[in-house]
């Protein structure tokens, strides 16, 4: 059995893995700007403050990506001004360009979660979407995620993978694997060419351990108790849309994209979004928050 990975090595492998990923980061993940990617990240982010959308300041976004979340909530106006750090500087500078793009003014910081180059209390919000998963040090972080917030400050981060419900969902990732043959006659789509560059296949393979954890929620809400957070507050998000939304993926995982009709694609994210519907106005106010696949975390710093 390899040995652990150590903090640093963590570290590098994300940093190299998400320099890889950043140039089509948001193709892969259908990531998008307009009225349908605003209303995504508002409702995530509604889900885990338990409450509607209100005016959230400044704030700071760890593990900003390409900036799916930052910028749509900038252009949805819920919050007053962002700064977006990553580990990644290629992801930033993606990040920063969209901002260009959209006229949406966003400072930015090449940093580490559990390091923030940031003055005490200088935020009313501190937010990320699926990074919790890839940072070695949590509770490091937490406490600088308190340090940085003022006073009644909030937390929120969606998007963090589930111990359960990433083991449903293995089921669903394996069976697309077996059928994928099949679907790719189906659609007409040859199979994936490898990478040639075979550093840059290294470096994609890393996806698959750049992922350290994955909580259950008394795990998730435990690291936000010891750092000091109030409120604490763990839900669930996707299940049956998030076994649909990974066959899907995986199938597509195993053909060149260019090759895939656009029919399907209309067809998948129509489905999914279906599906998402159940999951939460049926499914997430009744079941565990452990069984679904993603968990979503709020908190507030005290008075």
């Amino acid at each position: 059995m390899p040995a652990a990975a150590s903090v640093e090595e963590i570290k590098e492998h994300n940093t190299r893995y998400h320099d890889v990923a950043a140039r089509d980061y948001d193709s892969k993940w259908g990531i998008s700007y307009g009225e349908q990617g605003r209303a995504q990240v508002l409702g995530k982010l509604r889900r885990a403050l338990g409450e509607d959308g209100r005016h959230l300041g400044r704030a700071l976004e760890i593990g900003a990506g390409t900036g799916y979340f930052s910028l749509n909530l900038l252009r949805a106006g819920v919050i007053e001004s962002a700064v977006a750090t990553d580990i990644s500087q290629r992801m930033l500078d993606e990040l920063s360009a969209s901002a260009r793009r959209l006229g949406l003014p966003v400072e930015t910081a090449r940093c580490e979660a559990a390091e923030l180059p940031f003055a005490d209390a200088s935020f009313d919000l501190v937010f990320g979407h699926a990074v919790l998963h890839h940072l070695p040090d949590l509770d490091a972080a937490f406490r600088e995620f308190r340090r940085v917030l003022r006073p009644g400050g909030r937390v929120a981060f969606c998007g963090e993978p589930s111990r359960h419900g990433d083991l449903l969902a293995s089921v669903p990732k394996r069976a697309a694997l077996a059928v994928a043959p099949v679907w790719r006659r189906l659609v007409g789509a040859r199979p994936r060419m490898e990478l040639e560059d075979g550093h840059e296949a290294h470096d994609h393979w890393l996806e698959h351990v750049v992922d350290v954890h994955a909580f259950t929620p008394g795990q998730l809400a435990g690291v936000a108790k010891r750092s000091g957070f109030a409120e604490v507050r763990v839900s669930g998000e996707e299940l049956v849309a998030g076994w649909f939304g990974w066959v899907n993926r995986t199938l597509e995982s195993t053909a060149e994209k260019n090759d895939i009709p656009t029919l399907w694609f209309r067809w998948a994210h129509r489905g999914y979004l279906a599906l998402k519907e159940l999951d939460t106005a049926v499914l997430e106010p009744r079941l565990p928050p452990a069984i679904f696949y993603n968990l979503l975390l709020s908190a507030r710093t005290p008075e």
